[in-house]
């Protein structure tokens, strides 16, 4: 693997993988007719550095190999030289706090074919700067959720546990919501139950019990580290349908994602959620889970330079 020449340019500006080489983020490229981009035919994932350390770093890549079997690709790299990849971005980035994504695509066909069978499987990565959904505003009093008329992809036409970027469904949430004065939408299945919005899925609490989707939704890894913690703290969690009536009902709403951990919503469809405040179960679990990555839980450290 070698570095291509560049002008002079910040690193914390992000840094990028393709085709064996290092380079700044704003000199990545993708060719036109690679067909993640025509067709969207590509599946990716995404981790996440906090203060130093990658968070359930090989839990990301297990589930990024899991994505591209269940599109039928392959890459010639192992786990361990993803994971070496990954980290090499970051550590060249200098970022302490980085968003890092992990991007598989179809490829290129032949000239004069469009048989998918015939392309070569093209790997994309990526360190970026920190990307947060909600501010920090938002982060300790809320955010405006909507409960969106627009209905998410079928799982039996997308499957959501493979993650995708068949994003229209959720970009239009996501233009309803500004339109509604909000900040963030939920879609529904078409069925009277909640999914999940444009990279987060939802909690609810009532009683002290929490309940998330168990389907039409990507399994998130922060859904996945919220149910763990749950256990350790002796909280009840139901996966399961969750009607979207049970929004309106719940005592405390809360968001998860890579880009911004456990996020309270404190008004929904413009009323608000109890009292309007972050309720006690969020705060709790919210707390935990940054104390969790501060204390290195399931962490990989980066060697950066200046260590």
């Amino acid at each position: 693997m070698t570095d291509s020449s560049s002008t002079a340019y910040d690193p914390r500006n992000g840094i990028a993988f393709i085709e064996g080489k290092y380079m700044p983020l704003a000199e990545a490229t993708v060719p036109i007719l690679d067909r993640g981009f025509v067709r969207s035919d590509a599946t990716y994932d995404v981790a996440h550095v906090w203060k130093g350390q990658f968070f359930r770093l090989d839990d990301h890549i297990e589930r990024f190999f899991a994505s591209m079997r269940g599109l039928r690709m392959t890459l010639p790299y192992s786990h361990q030289e993803i994971a070496d990849i990954l980290v090499e971005c970051v550590r060249r980035s200098g970022l302490r706090d980085s968003y890092v994504q992990m991007t598989c695509t179809r490829g290129l066909p032949p000239a004069g074919t469009r048989d998918p069978r015939l392309c070569k499987q093209r790997f994309y990565a990526f360190a970026a700067p920190f990307v947060w959904i909600a501010n920090d505003e938002q982060r300790e009093n809320g955010m405006h959720l909507i409960t969106s008329s627009v209905q998410r992809i079928p799982p039996a036409a997308v499957d959501p546990r493979v993650k995708n970027f068949h994003w229209i469904d959720l970009t239009m949430g996501v233009f309803e919501a500004y339109d509604r004065d909000a900040i963030v939408a939920v879609l529904h299945d078409g069925q009277g139950n909640i999914t999940e919005g444009a990279g987060f899925n939802v909690f609810t609490v009532k009683n002290g019990v929490l309940a998330t989707p168990e389907s039409g939704v990507f399994e998130g890894m922060t859904r996945r580290t919220v149910i763990e913690l749950c256990e350790q703290l002796q909280l009840r969690c139901e996966v399961r349908p969750v009607a979207a009536k049970e929004l309106a009902q719940a005592d405390e709403i809360f968001l998860t994602s890579t880009a911004g951990g456990i996020m309270p919503i404190t008004t929904l469809d413009g009323k608000p959620v109890a009292d309007g405040k972050r309720g006690p179960v969020t705060k709790r679990l919210h707390d935990l889970y940054w104390q969790r990555q501060e204390e290195g839980w399931l962490a990989t450290p980066v060697p950066y330079e200046d260590a």
